[in-house]
């Protein structure tokens, strides 16, 4: 991963000053660099006194070089990263593998700060730098704190990983203006204050890695999360629009879009749902966070990522069939309809095929109310434009 500049005894300084000054071959430093010296060519001695004085000549120009690159080697400082939502899950794995990759490490949260100092302390037992900041990054003010905190304390910022997140699940037509707007806030604007305040510096010093943590879900929807997938659709927008914006500067904007990543949630699923769950994912099990942590860090630092822009990464692609929307759709919370005078809770969901496609029909349970149920509701019948009769 690491870039590797080998030098002998003539020419090398000049050859080393320009690979590190020219704007096109800044990125392999975010991969650290290893300074190998070759060995000078060893002369045999002979009688002749100009050989002695050239050979003379030549050690002290190795040890003026091995001086040079000593000195290089001191002032090439370690890649400056910023991870939000950083404390617990994809962002704390993500923290740890640049951290442990000899990056420096801001490591946001915005309430978990036990939980983010352990994952600073975590990275700077495996030899890396870290600092903890807690902050919204959905507020403006918080992002420029933060921003100023990393440049205060290390000069730059050459990678940001905007990973913070929340939800708040709920079917669209029961979800609140407050539920959509959090969810909007943190997860899509939240990704652009923190691309805009990084962006500007990065800018000036013609290089910088933006990596966003999307999700699969913003590819193909999910039943009751149309604020969380509406985020991640933008966060998958906004990254190709952005890549094109700044490409002339030398940074590069991509998207991670994981699949079902073991967690808290996933953990609490029963052993049904979830073996269902796993018949939908090609390899057949979740994926852990580090493996999402491993493709970040290849996108973050590695020399060979230096093309690769605007580009959305699907991990661990999920084949959302009608059976994943049924499994997902059984965590939800009952709802309420009112149709005409008379009020149902609909307790059962019965899920329909048809020729257009697939959609979800009601069947509501008038009798738990006393009610009797209109005579199209009897029966839930397709229809044509996706939706059973009784609500047209």
């Amino acid at each position: 991963m690491a870039a590797t500049i080998a030098f002998n005894a003539f020419g090398a300084s000049g050859r080393l000053s320009r690979q590190l000054s020219h704007p096109r071959s800044s990125y392999p430093l975010l991969g650290g660099i290893r300074l190998h010296r070759v060995a000078p060519t060893r002369f045999s001695r002979s009688s002749s006194s100009s050989s002695s004085s050239g050979s003379a000549g030549i050690r002290a120009q190795v040890a003026a070089v091995e001086q040079s690159s000593a000195a290089v080697a001191q002032n090439v400082e370690s890649p400056v990263v910023i991870v939000t939502g950083a404390s617990r899950g994809i962002g704390k794995a993500v923290a740890l593998a640049l951290g442990k990759s000899g990056c420096k490490v801001l490591v946001n949260y915005a309430r978990s700060s036990k939980e983010a100092e352990l994952v600073s302390k975590e990275i700077e037992a495996s030899g890396g730098q870290a600092l903890t900041f807690g902050g919204d990054v959905s507020n403006e003010e918080d992002v420029a704190a933060m921003i100023k905190t990393v440049v205060d304390a290390w000069g730059t910022v050459d990678v940001l990983v905007n990973n913070a997140g929340i939800t708040r699940d709920g079917l669209l037509m029961r979800m609140k203006t407050s539920q959509w707007q959090e969810v909007i806030d943190l997860n899509l604007t939240g990704v652009f204050l923190c691309t805009q305040a990084a962006a500007k510096i990065m800018m000036k010093q013609r290089k910088g890695r933006i990596i966003n943590i999307a999700s699969v879900v913003g590819l193909v929807g999910n039943v009751g999360q149309a604020n969380y997938s509406a985020a991640k659709a933008g966060v998958i927008g906004f990254t190709k629009s952005v890549a094109k914006e700044y490409s002339s500067r030398s940074i590069n904007v991509n998207a991670v879009a994981p699949g079902f990543i073991a967690s808290d949630m996933t953990a609490k699923l029963g052993e049904d749902i979830e073996k269902k769950i796993l018949g939908t994912i090609p390899l057949g099990r979740y994926g852990q966070p580090e493996e999402v942590a491993g493709l970040v860090e290849f996108l973050a630092l590695n020399p060979a990522a230096s093309y690769i822009t605007g580009q959305v990464e699907n991990l661990g692609k999920v084949q959302f069939t009608w059976e994943i929307v049924e499994i997902l759709s059984e965590s939800l919370v009952p709802i309420f309809l009112f149709l005409g005078k008379g009020g149902c809770s609909i307790s059962k969901w019965v899920r329909h095929r048809c020729d257009v496609g697939i959609f979800a029909g009601f069947v509501p349970d008038f009798e738990e109310f006393g009610a009797s149920p209109p005579v199209s509701s009897t029966v839930v019948n397709p229809h044509p434009l996706g939706l059973p009769k009784s609500f047209k």
